[in-house]
């Protein structure tokens, strides 16, 4: 409420005419940023963060998503090389907020082991997370949704733990549901059940932005960061949603159901061709994760909607992304994420706002990594003081507004996640193994750890990975010539470039701010 902000947002004092604030104006406007370029007394610009879960753009992810490609990719930019720099949800959400990678905010996993919203985690990177610059530039910060997968936790705080620099935190307990969950609501306890009206997820996260935006103060320019289970298992459509694309498969082109019989341990594993028990599965769970996105459809709506009634629209940069993309069927594997491939990797990004033209496609890869950087650019951070390995994009999408490069090399990297004992129900695998479902196919393993060198410009396309594993497997692929990565062409490509891409990757493993950004 308007009356309730703590921290940074409670006490905001006026202090024109002394000395100090005016060594700060100057300051300020030397500092090249987007505020710069408004008129004074303006404003900064209003900033909205949303942030699917597990929606991949690779295999149609964007189809359901007709009001949000109008509403924020027609009215702005569409990314179409937008890469996760690690393909699943707790470390890529941590890359997200510290603008890192994970060599350097060290989540590994989903699991408290593997750092995720662990006591280590909030007590170091979460420390120097993007909202906390946001709040100190005088916004008003709101969260909802997923926050982390083992967020709420009792050995990762409880609900009592509040990240700094949010002033309304509505953040989900554990990992994606719809139905019969638990909140932190600024850091209280808050049970939900199985109503739809009352407890729907991605409808709760909806209502309540739209209060934070009635409650706001107007003097002042906010920053929402909404973050749905969709299209994230258990997959639970609301009611009017459930009988949609009801006659619609799996696409069955490209990797589907190819066997991965020249790739790392893992992908050699599943039985191929898929038994008829994983294609009704995967089908199934393709529709139901399209049905969740119309929810998310009509919250973009909503939302944009509401930014028009109260006058903010034209002022609010508004980005739509997902944490990583997602597989159904590609090499044999029946659905899930964490694999190197484009499937995973790639993620949707479109972006609208002031000083961004309609209608633009935009080809430079972009991170999530990047994500951080570009919000703090637009609030007005000078970047220099920040600790990110990412950088903004906005020179991308807004020219007219900066100047700046595109990166000519970046790293994906990965720590596989297994289980010591066997799984119960699938006894015969052995150890070390995890995510063995449907049929006992394998999605993760301890010696799926890798680290990959990717770059894609006008002259190259490539992707070169190397594997922490007895075997020392290394992939590499031309995806110019074989975009689904059908080929693993290690043994085809001239030693001098696989040794150039070894010395890349390397360099970007243990590369930290400055140096992530300038690999040669």
């Amino acid at each position: 409420m308007a009356g309730q902000w703590s921290g940074a947002g409670a006490t905001r004092s006026r202090q024109t005419g002394r000395p100090a604030a005016a060594a700060l104006a100057l300051l300020t406007l030397l500092t090249c940023c987007v505020r710069c370029a408004e008129p004074t007394g303006i404003k900064p610009s209003n900033i909205i963060l949303i942030l699917a879960d597990d929606q991949d753009v690779e295999l149609g992810g964007m189809t359901p998503m007709k009001k949000t490609k109008a509403l924020i990719g027609d009215a702005g930019a569409t990314f179409v090389n937008a890469f996760t720099v690690t393909p699943l949800c707790c470390p890529s959400r941590s890359s997200i907020l510290t603008g890192q990678y994970p060599h350097n905010h060290e989540v590994r996993n989903n699991s408290l082991s593997g750092n995720c919203s662990s006591s280590l985690w909030q007590k170091g990177p979460e420390s120097e997370a993007f909202p906390i610059y946001l709040n100190k530039q005088k916004y008003q910060t709101f969260f909802a949704g997923k926050y982390l997968n083992q967020y709420g936790k009792k050995d990762g705080g409880d609900v009592s733990h509040v990240p700094p620099g949010w002033d309304q935190w509505h953040a989900l307990v554990g990992n994606s549901q719809y139905y019969n969950y638990t909140l932190s609501v600024n850091g209280k306890e808050e049970k939900h059940g199985d109503s739809y009206e009352k407890d729907y997820f991605t409808d709760l996260i909806t209502n309540r932005s739209l209060h934070f935006l009635d409650d706001r103060s107007p003097q002042h320019p906010f920053f929402l960061m909404l973050s749905p289970p969709a299209p994230h298992s258990p997959w639970t459509a609301a009611p009017q949603y459930q009988k949609e694309f009801n006659t619609v498969k799996a696409p069955r082109d490209g990797s589907f159901d190819k066997p991965g019989k020249d790739k790392h341990w893992l992908l050699r594993q599943p039985v191929n061709p898929m038994p008829n028990s994983s294609l009704n599965f995967l089908d199934d769970a393709f529709r139901k994760r399209w049905q969740t996105l119309l929810s998310v459809d009509d919250m973009v709506e909503t939302l944009l909607k509401k930014l028009e009634s109260i006058k903010e629209l034209n002022n609010t940069y508004i980005f739509y992304t997902s944490d990583n993309g997602y597989h159904t069927g590609q090499f044999s594997l029946p659905i899930d994420k964490r694999q190197l491939y484009e499937f995973d990797i790639r993620v949707p990004l479109m972006v609208r706002g002031p000083g961004i033209k309609p209608n633009q496609t935009l080809k430079a890869p972009v991170l999530n990594i990047d994500l951080a950087p570009t919000i703090l650019d637009i609030s007005g951070v000078n970047l220099s003081v920040v600790n990110m390995d990412g950088q903004s994009f906005l020179p991308q999408m807004a020219p007219s507004l900066r100047n700046g490069t595109a990166r000519p090399f970046f790293l994906v990297e990965y720590t596989g996640e297994g289980h010591p004992e066997p799984d119960p129900s699938c006894p015969k695998l052995g150890p070390g193994l995890s995510q063995c479902f449907p049929d006992c196919v394998c999605e993760d393993a301890y010696n799926n750890t890798y680290a990959c060198v990717r770059t894609l410009d006008t002259n190259y396309n490539l992707q070169y990975c190397e594997f922490a594993d007895s075997e020392s497997f290394v992939e590499v692929y031309n995806l110019t010539s074989d975009p689904h990565q059908l080929e693993n062409i290690v043994k085809k490509v001239d030693p001098t470039v696989l040794q150039a891409m070894n010395q890349r990757l390397i360099k970007l493993q243990s590369c930290e701010g400055d140096s992530c950004r300038n690999i040669k």
